[in-house]
């Protein structure tokens, strides 16, 4: 199913102009990114085929099936509940039967939780651009053998090093394992036989030996360390193959290490939450486009953003405590909404 079948077949039950466009930050550069709503056939959800979400690849158009936007609305997921609040400007298409999600059956107190949740992971993932930036990963990548070690009295030595430093070849070592133990291996070696290495891509290699055969040494394999290097390479080269190259050049020019139209979101999330509590109403088209822009071009440090992340997050508790909101969205209004679409929808089906 694509984005483009969904169109074709008509599914689409809500179609919106999203992201800084729909909440009044757009400049010139500013792409234009859509979420919606969307029915499976009735083959599909009834079937082995439940898709819940359609999207693009660089995930700049979202649209979510309608029960998974039902499910989403009723855990009070801020993205689904700024879809659902999208400013009429930028409406492209609403199929009567969304109006059966109305705003009293899902705004809620539980939306404190959720959206400073969302804030605080969105700041934390913001600075981790700033070990993208600084530390690029090397463009190889390292192998098993560069975590593997050998202890020596009160340090460790590179297995590498240690066979220089030993004269021997690795190709004549042949690894046993320790009982009892995770990472260690004993080295046996044989100058007259060739066993093929310490390693056989990212898995150890081991074998057996004769009973006489002597250990000239241990060696320790930092198996996490590895998979966690393979790991941040991989996100790395990802990140730098899909990376926006006209935001990563304003991040790299303010070199305050964060993203700052990450951080920029996240602040305007944040009072989106406020103004959620202290009116009832959920608005998500900003009334601080000038500071929320200086944020964007990177004008702020990071710690006084992560402060005034805070300093919103404690305004919002405030405002969330003596709100006349419920609780938590009403399920069962939601839920019966979500029927009453299916049963339109397929009822001539």
């Amino acid at each position: 199913m694509t984005i483009k079948d969904l169109h074709e077949k008509g599914l689409v039950l809500f179609d919106a102009i999203s992201g800084s466009r729909a909440y009044g930050l757009a400049t010139d550069t500013s792409d234009t990114d859509k979420k919606g709503v969307f029915y499976l056939p009735r083959d599909h959800f009834f079937g082995m085929e439940y898709i819940p979400q359609v999207g693009s690849d660089r995930n700049d158009i979202v649209y979510y099936e309608v029960g998974r936007f039902a499910e989403l609305l009723s855990k009070s997921n801020p993205g689904a509940l700024e879809l659902l609040a999208t400013p009429e400007s930028c409406v492209l298409y609403r199929h009567p039967l969304m109006e059966l999600f109305l705003p009293e059956f899902v705004l809620s107190k539980q939306a404190q939780t959720t959206f400073s949740g969302y804030a605080m992971t969105q700041i934390k993932k913001a600075n981790g651009l700033n070990r993208k930036m600084r530390t690029p990963e090397p463009e190889e990548r390292k192998s098993l053998l560069d975590f593997c070690f050998v202890p020596d009295k009160a340090r460790t030595i590179p297995v590498r090093n240690w066979l220089a430093a030993s004269e021997l070849r690795e190709e004549h070592c042949r690894l046993t394992r320790l009982d009892h133990t995770r990472g260690l291996y004993a080295i046996h070696y044989d100058p007259a036989d060739t066993f093929g290495g310490l390693t056989a891509g990212d898995q150890i290699r081991c074998s057996s030996v004769p009973k006489d055969s002597p250990v000239v040494a241990y060696l320790f394999c930092h198996q996490d360390g590895y998979e966690m290097h393979c790991r941040r390479h991989r996100e790395y080269r990802d990140w730098l193959a899909n990376r926006n190259e006209e935001r990563y050049r304003v991040n790299e020019q303010h070199a305050n290490g964060y993203d700052a139209k990450n951080m920029m979101h996240t602040i305007r999330l944040l009072e989106v939450a406020l103004r959620l509590f202290q009116t009832g109403r959920l608005e998500i088209v900003s009334d601080n486009r000038v500071e929320l822009l200086s944020i964007k071009r990177g004008e702020w440090s990071y710690d006084d953003l992560l402060a005034r992340a805070e300093q919103l997050i404690r305004e919002t508790d405030a405002a969330a405590a003596i709100s006349d909101l419920p609780a938590e969205p009403d399920r069962p209004r939601i839920e019966k909404a979500l029927v009453g679409i299916r049963d339109v929808l397929y009822s001539g089906t």
